[in-house]
C-alpha cells in the first residue's frame, strides 16, 4: 500500500515542485514544502478523492503560503536573489523546461503572500479562484482581486521605465481630450475594439456595465472626465475621480504598446482601499 501511495505521489512530484518553487523562489524550500505534503498525503485517506493531482496542489500551496508568511513576519527574504532550478534529475528537468525567468521570480518575491499564491496558482497552474478562495481564506472574488492586484504589479515591472512614462502620457492625453470633448482625440488613443467596464458601485453611480468598442467609449467620456486627475495605481498609470480628496472612483487603464485597449471602472470601497494609489498634480 505505501508503495502505491509513493508511485502516486512520484507522478505528481515535479508538477508539486514547480507549484512550490514558483510560490517559494527557492529549490530548497520547494523540496521542503513537497516533502511536507508527501507526509500529510501519506496520513491522509484520499480514497474518495477525485482530483488527486488538485488536492496535492492544494496541500503544497498551503504549506507554501504558510512558509511564505512566516518569511513575512520575519520580514527577510529567503535570499538576495532566487535559486535557479538546477537540473539534478529527471524531475528537476522538468522543472527547469517549464521555469520561469529569475526576473518574475524577482518580481514575485515583491508580492505580499495571498497576493503570490492567488496569481501563481491562477495565472501559471490555471486552479479556479473557487479552490484558491479557501486556501486564502477569502471570497471567490476577493481571490481574484489579489491575482489582479498581483498580476498588474508583475506588467508594471515588466511596463517599467520609458513604458510607464509613455503611458502615463497617454492617459493624460485621453483625460484631457475627455475634459474638452475632444471624440476624435479620444477614439485616436483607442483600440477599435477597446471595452469600459464598471464595477457594481460603478454602476449604481451611473456608469455603463460594459461598453465596447473605440467610438461607444468615447462617447461615454466625452466632455465627463472635468474631475478626474491622473493616478498611478499600484504603479500603473490611471486616473482617479476624488471629490474634497477622497478617492471615490479609479480608472484602470489597459494598453497594447501606447494604444488604450480597456479600461476599469472601480467605486467598491474595499477594492479601492486595496490599490496603492498616488494621485500626480
Amino acid at each position: 500500500m505505501q508503495e502505491q501511495l509513493a508511485a502516486r505521489f512520484e507522478a505528481d512530484r515535479a508538477h508539486l515542485r514547480a507549484v512550490a518553487y514558483r510560490m517559494l523562489g527557492s529549490v530548497s524550500e520547494a523540496d521542503d514544502a513537497v516533502q511536507e505534503a508527501w507526509l500529510r498525503f501519506a496520513r491522509s485517506d484520499t480514497s474518495e478523492v477525485e482530483n488527486l493531482t488538485g488536492w496535492l496542489t492544494t496541500v503544497v500551496a498551503r504549506v507554501s503560503l504558510t512558509m511564505l508568511q512566516s518569511r513575512a513576519r520575519r520580514e527577510e527574504p529567503v535570499e538576495s536573489l532566487p535559486e535557479p532550478a538546477a537540473a539534478a534529475g529527471p524531475e528537476d528537468e522538468t522543472v527547469l523546461a517549464d521555469s520561469v525567468g529569475l526576473a518574475l521570480l524577482v518580481v514575485l518575491d515583491t508580492l505580499g503572500p495571498a497576493e503570490r499564491l492567488a496569481f501563481v496558482l491562477h495565472d501559471m497552474f490555471a486552479v479556479p479562484f473557487e479552490e484558491i478562495a479557501p486556501i486564502v481564506g477569502r471570497t471567490p472574488a476577493a481571490a481574484r482581486q489579489l491575482a489582479s492586484r498581483a498580476r498588474r504589479r508583475v506588467q508594471g515591472a515588466e511596463a517599467h521605465g520609458h513604458d510607464v512614462a509613455r503611458r502615463r502620457q497617454v492617459v493624460r492625453a485621453f483625460l484631457a481630450a475627455s475634459r474638452g470633448g475632444d471624440f476624435a482625440g479620444l477614439v485616436a488613443l483607442l483600440d477599435p475594439s477597446a471595452t469600459l467596464r464598471s464595477d457594481d458601485m460603478a454602476v449604481r453611480m451611473g456608469g455603463n456595465r460594459e461598453v465596447v468598442g473605440a467610438e461607444a467609449v468615447a462617447r461615454d467620456f466625452s466632455g465627463r472626465a472635468r474631475d478626474a486627475r491622473a493616478a498611478l495605481l499600484d504603479g500603473l498609470p490611471g486616473a482617479v475621480w476624488a471629490p474634497r480628496g477622497k478617492v471615490r472612483v479609479a480608472v484602470r487603464f489597459f494598453f497594447d504598446g501606447d494604444t488604450i485597449t480597456g479600461m476599469e471602472l472601480l467605486a467598491d470601497p474595499d477594492l479601492l482601499a486595496g490599490l496603492d494609489i498616488t494621485v500626480e498634480d
